[in-house]
């Protein structure tokens, strides 16, 4: 059953970081450096929670927010394994400022 994340995106970031959160319901924050232009940030927030969540690109689907920064993605894989690892980087306190 895929696993449902909402998420921040902050393109055009001094560096790529998975990590914190912000907002009302809590999201996890997506810094990458790509810009918000032809889907660049897109392809860019996928590749970087794939590697922080040791997933692969294709277990990914944005069904939410194409063109915005809040998005919702399904996730393709074991959902507790998923839940314990977003919650994780969750408690992260991003560095970016």
């Amino acid at each position: 059953m895929p696993f449902l994340l909402e998420i921040r995106v902050r393109p055009n970031s001094s560096r790529n970081k998975v990590g914190g959160v912000t907002g009302q319901p809590p999201r996890l924050i997506v810094a990458v450096q790509a810009p918000a232009v032809d889907g660049k940030a897109n392809q860019a927030v996928i590749k970087q929670l794939a590697q922080a969540l040791n997933l692969r690109i294709r277990d990914f689907t944005i069904v939410y927010g194409e063109l915005g920064r809040d998005k919702r993605l399904l996730v393709e894989g074991d959902e507790k394994i998923i839940g314990e690892r977003v919650e994780e980087l969750k408690g992260e306190v991003p560095k970016l400022l």
